[in-house]
């Protein structure tokens, strides 16, 4: 009698965890909106993409990381390098890659332009056209772009564009200048 008892209080249980977890994954709910500001790509991709892409104002579509913060290239980087360790890392941090398998694109983003670097400080920074990616510690909200053109750390930070080229300016337009980015000092 005892073991019935328990069985069917098991049962009970299961169905419950069972209906929480239904209830958790049921997307009709409008508790967690869909994003918005321009984030291109399916909201499923933003979770597995290490680079995917944003409109951003003044300088057209952008990459970003999986939480839509805006991603720059280090000129002294001169492509395929991590110069940016230390101090400078501090207010630039690089986009770790932790994984085993190649970094995966979203949006317009180009999985073929992205690869991995290794670190001087350990472990694998994303790179995207060979240039390693890195955020800016003051861009505190995804979409903002406050370290395009800054001269700090010792050289030049801009944003790329999805095909890979470098967008030196910002326009009144919201296009932006893009160059071929061959590591110049801009």
């Amino acid at each position: 009698m005892r073991n019935r008892y328990q069985l069917r209080l098991l049962g009970a249980a299961s169905v419950a965890v069972l209906g929480l977890v239904v209830a958790g994954c049921g997307g009709g709910s409008s508790a967690s909106p869909a994003p918005t500001g321009g984030v291109a790509g399916a909201e499923h991709t933003l979770s597995t993409a290490a680079v995917t892409t944003r409109k951003v104002s003044g300088l057209g579509v952008v990459l970003v990381n999986a939480k839509g913060r805006t991603l720059y290239v280090f000129m002294k980087d001169q492509r395929s390098r991590v110069t940016c360790t230390g101090q400078c890392a501090s207010f630039w941090p690089p986009l770790k890659w932790k994984s085993k398998s190649k970094p995966k694109a979203g949006g317009a983003a180009k999985t073929s332009l992205l690869s991995s670097v290794k670190n001087p400080s350990g472990g694998r920074v994303v790179t995207y056209n060979k240039w390693p990616l890195y955020t800016f510690v003051n861009d505190t909200a995804a979409g903002q772009a406050k370290g395009e053109g800054q001269n700090l750390n010792g050289g030049k930070w801009y944003v790329l564009s999805p095909k890979g080229v470098l967008i030196k300016h910002k326009s009144a337009s919201g296009g932006g200048t893009t160059t071929s980015g061959g590591g110049g000092w801009g």
